[in-house]
Parts: structure tokens; sequence; C-alpha cells
């Protein structure tokens, strides 16, 4: 029993997932996004470097 999906519904579907396609392309990774706090952190870092607090791995 299969019933024919009718072709304006297939079309719309289509062009849902072309879009999804490009979101999926065009999304930001948010682990690459720098919040105010790793900003913060990363100037607090730099300062425990500098003040031999700390050492480069």
């Amino acid at each position: 029993m299969t019933e024919a999906i009718p072709k304006g519904i297939v079309t719309e579907l289509k062009a849902i997932r072309e879009d999804l396609d490009y979101i999926k392309k065009h999304i930001a990774d948010v682990d690459t996004i720098m919040t105010d706090d790793d900003a913060s952190s990363l100037k607090e870092a730099d300062k425990d470097l500098k003040e031999g607090k700390t050492k480069r791995l």
C-alpha cells in the first residue's frame, strides 16, 4: 500500500533540504568563538607567564 506523495510536498521538501545543507556549510563552530570569559582567562594566563608564575609547555 504505497500512496503517492503530492508533487508540491516533494518540491517543498527538496527546498528545505537545500536550505539545511546551506546552513550546515555556513554554521559557525561554537568552539572557535572566543567569549569574554575566554579573553579574560587568556589575559590572565599571559600575565602569569610574563610574571614567571607559569611556563610554556
